[in-house]
This record gives C-alpha cells, sequence and structure tokens, in this order.
C-alpha cells in the first residue's frame, strides 16, 4: 500500500510518467526540498533516470536546476531521498561521493595557472592515493579523453588562457577520466559554438552508453535495449543529467526532460514517443507559446521547435 501511494504521487509530481514509460531507476530522486535559508528553491522534485539515459533539466532562470546539483553534491542540506545505483547519496563518504558523481557547474573555480592536461588529471584524484603521481597509464587516458572533445593540441597550454568555451571543454575531458556512474552538467553548452555543443552531447550519450533520443520502438528501457544498458559485470551502468538553455538541442539529444517550475517537476517527457500536443503544452509553460514540427529521419523523430505567432 506503502508503495502504491508513493507511485501515485510521484506520477502527480511529473505528469505524464505512466509506469510503461518508467524506466528502471538506476538514479531517482524522491520529495527533494532544498534551498538557502527561509528560501525553498525546490520544494517537492521526484523523478527517476534509468541507465544509459541523458536526462535534460529544463526551466526558467533561479528554477532551481543548479541549486538540484549543488544539493546532490552535498553542497546545499536538503530533505527527501537521492539513489543513484541503490547507495543513498547522504549515506557516502566524501571521498565516496566523488567517485560516484562527476559535476561540470558553470564555473569551475580553478585560479591558479595549470597545464590544460593537469587538469585533465585532477579526474583521477578520488582514486588515487596521498600524493600519489598519476602513472603513465593515466596520462595517456587523459590524452586520449582531451583528443574526444577536439583539445588535445591544447595540452600543454596554461588553462587560465583558454577561452571560456575551451574550458568547458576541458572540464568535460576530466568528466571521462573520471569515469563516475553519475554525471552532473550544468549548462555545458552556455560556451560552445553550435558544432561543439552537438559534439559534446554526442559525447555524453557515448559516455554513458547510449544512442541519441532513440526510435520509438527502441525506446522501452527493456534491459539490453538501445539507449540501455544490458549489465554483463564489464560494463559500469552510468546516466547523466544535464541543465540545458536550449530546449532545441535537449529535443535532439535527450532521452527524458524533466520540467521545472515553481519548485516541483511541472512535467517529465520523452521526446521519442510521447504526443507532441502534450509536449507543446508542458514546454509552453516553462518556455512561453511554442509550437513543435515533426521532421521524421530514418524511422525517428526530428522535432524542430517553433515560436507561437
Amino acid at each position: 500500500m506503502h508503495e502504491q501511494k508513493r507511485k501515485v504521487r510521484c506520477s502527480k509530481n511529473a505528469e505524464g510518467l505512466s509506469p510503461e514509460n518508467n524506466p528502471p531507476a538506476f538514479f531517482r530522486i524522491e520529495h527533494l526540498c532544498t534551498g538557502y535559508g527561509s528560501n525553498r528553491v525546490l520544494k517537492d522534485v521526484s523523478f527517476q533516470a534509468g541507465p544509459g539515459m541523458l536526462t535534460g533539466l529544463l526551466g526558467a532562470n533561479g528554477c532551481g536546476k543548479t541549486t538540484l546539483f549543488r544539493a546532490l553534491c552535498r553542497e546545499l542540506p536538503y530533505t527527501g531521498s537521492c539513489i543513484c545505483g541503490e547507495q543513498s547519496l547522504t549515506a557516502l563518504s566524501g571521498r565516496k561521493l566523488a567517485r560516484q558523481i562527476s559535476y561540470i557547474p558553470q564555473r569551475t573555480g580553478i585560479s591558479i595557472s595549470l597545464p590544460v592536461l593537469d587538469v585533465v588529471l585532477m579526474g583521477f584524484n578520488p582514486r588515487m592515493g596521498l600524493l600519489q603521481r598519476p602513472t603513465k597509464a593515466q596520462e595517456a587516458q587523459a590524452l586520449e579523453a582531451l583528443t574526444s572533445v577536439g583539445m588535445d593540441a591544447f595540452a600543454a597550454e596554461d588553462y587560465q588562457r583558454l577561452s571560456e568555451g575551451q574550458k568547458q571543454l576541458c572540464i568535460l575531458a576530466r568528466t571521462v577520466v573520471e569515469d563516475a556512474p553519475l554525471l552532473l552538467l550544468d549548462e555545458p553548452e552556455s560556451a560552445l559554438d553550435f558544432s561543439q555543443r552537438r559534439r559534446m552531447m554526442r559525447l555524453l550519450c557515448s559516455l554513458i552508453g547510449a544512442s541519441p533520443n532513440p526510435a520509438p520502438s527502441e525506446h522501452s528501457y527493456r534491459p539490453g535495449a538501445p539507449g540501455d544498458i544490458s549489465h554483463s559485470g564489464t560494463v559500469s551502468p552510468k546516466t547523466a543529467l544535464v541543465a540545458l538553455h536550449d530546449p532545441a538541442l535537449a529535443l535532439e539529444y535527450c532521452h527524458q526532460l524533466v520540467l521545472l517550475r515553481d519548485g516541483v517537476c511541472s512535467a517529465v517527457l520523452h521526446p521519442a514517443f510521447d504526443e507532441i500536443s502534450r509536449m507543446e503544452r508542458a514546454l509552453s509553460d516553462i518556455c512561453g507559446p511554442i509550437r513543435l514540427k515533426d521532421f521524421p529521419e530514418g524511422g525517428r523523430r526530428r522535432l524542430v521547435i517553433l515560436p507561437e505567432i
């Protein structure tokens, strides 16, 4: 009976997330409340994500996207529960939490001069002992990660001399070597150009073992389906949450969208198979009046977002 009540409440909190569309919950948030002092920014947030899922967070400025990430990283106290891989994030030590979560904030906080390669090598710190130096194999992995984001030519450059977009790509390379099961990215596209944004989203999908926004027939969340991971013990499950300003980018690449408004999830959308009319209503609620047009390609939806005239 308790489980039935919980499901009903989650369904009400995230309208339209029916049981048949629910992914197996590798990561889940239940009734999370947090904020700053007496200001409750997030009042009751509940959603979940399966392994191999890229989840986009959308909402107006100040809706709580960054606040949610800070709570997950335990920079802010919260009530409710956050579970990743059957582990409560509140039960983990600081070092174990660093192995569980890879977080790319809007601003990196690195204020000293360091070679780009050294910044990427920081991704190994949670798995290294005190005063232990990176191995040659780890240096090779870091260079490979820089290559994957198109930054290998900058390995010896001073991180502080990079553009903001180049810094974001460098930190994304650090995320690659961190190899954490839960990836949190706060507006990583904000300083990137058109082609870099799409390269970043494709890389995110590859990191979690998924294809971008699969066709409806592939998106059933059964174990082993594309967009999911069949765990044989050789592949570690991963999932990613990315806060985005650009709803078009989210519709193109994300498997599900969590819309935040007034401190709760106003909707959870699945671009591959949800009704277009429902998605239009939900997105208009946070973006202003919009229309969606579908240009199918290869059996997949290609949704274009247009302002309502």
